[in-house]
């Protein structure tokens, strides 16, 4: 019998050979690793045209039904996570395709969510940056969170884990979002805000917690973030799409907010002249929120799972 072939891009820290054993099914199947994203689509799709399987790393490389249709021996996809914007997943399943995920751990996302607001803070980059380079000693003024307001867009698993560590810094916590309730805020020791409005105008940090979806795209515009506080931080670990296009960085160079950090961008990787490598204002990092060892050490050995599942038959972690 002939060995079917499995491609796993987008293996940037070529980890993926080693997260799993994938002893199990090399009698079967044959493993290419492709660490370097590749953005051209002619290139993309030679590289996956043998392809009977399909890992891919979140939603770093678009599946959209064009690129499905052309990829006649793919037979099963399967995404770390159990979400994944970037597949079209009607098109899958009109095409014969199945697509899998895996699961995910919710505290690592968090985690880089408080590192992006303590570096923010306390301006660890400019400061670490003028002692490697000789610069002056002490040349900024850090923000002290105690008593401060933090404002979360969104109060799903994240967001609540946000507030639970917010009070242990002596914050203040708020919460907005289309369908928060007051109870629900309530129950979790949030500030519940009617207005969204009324969460940017209080909060001396606005963090960013949704799902992007069409009725979430563009949650913020530019008139938003007018409303908040001069000397206010955004911070984005979620998805670029809930800020509308070109919002951040025209409210950035304008000095409408004193700061963001975003982990999320409209395209990955970022091009050399993107307009968000020339912002001194923004501390930005390569969507690092899920990069950890807990979360590739969910991902890689569950989507061998899938692949033995589908070889054999059994019942798979299928995404609707």
């Amino acid at each position: 019998m002939s060995k079917i072939h499995c491609v796993i891009f987008d293996d940037y820290q070529q980890v993926a050979a080693k997260m799993a054993d994938w002893a199990q099914i090399s009698d079967r199947v044959t493993l290419t690793c492709m660490r370097e994203h590749i953005a051209d689509r002619d290139a993309l799709l030679e590289a996956l045209r043998d392809a009977t399987i399909i890992i891919a790393m979140r939603e770093r490389t678009p599946l959209d039904r064009d690129l499905l249709s052309q990829l006649p021996a793919l037979r099963l996809l399967i995404t770390s996570g159990m979400r994944n914007a970037a597949i079209d997943i009607a098109a899958a399943s009109e095409l014969g395709i199945v697509v899998c995920g895996t699961s995910s751990d919710s505290a690592p996302p968090t985690e880089h969510t408080w590192a992006l607001i303590l570096s923010l803070a306390r301006h660890l980059v400019q400061e670490n940056n003028a002692f490697r380079h000789g610069g002056h000693w002490q040349q900024t003024l850090g923000t002290t969170l105690t008593g401060k307001r933090l404002g979360l867009i969104g109060l799903g698993k994240i967001g609540i884990q946000m507030a639970t560590i917010a009070r242990a810094f002596g914050m203040q916590v708020s919460a907005w979002s289309p369908h928060l309730t007051a109870e629900k805020a309530q129950a979790h020791g949030v500030d519940w805000c009617a207005e969204k409005q009324q969460l940017l105008a209080s909060s001396d940090i606005v963090s960013l917690h949704m799902v992007l979806a069409p009725a979430t795209a563009g949650l913020l515009s530019y008139d938003d973030l007018c409303q908040m506080k001069a000397s206010a931080y955004l911070i984005n670990t979620s998805r670029a799409g809930l800020i509308a296009p070109g919002a951040l960085v025209r409210a950035l160079k304008n000095g409408v907010i004193a700061a963001a950090a975003i982990d999320v961008f409209e395209q990955e990787p970022v091009a050399a002249d993107d307009a968000y490598r020339q912002l001194p204002n923004l501390l930005a990092t390569p969507h690092l929120g899920y990069v950890t060892d807990s979360n590739y050490q969910r991902y890689f050995p569950e989507a061998l799972e899938n692949i033995v599942g589908w070889l054999n038959h059994q019942p798979l972690r299928r995404l609707n």
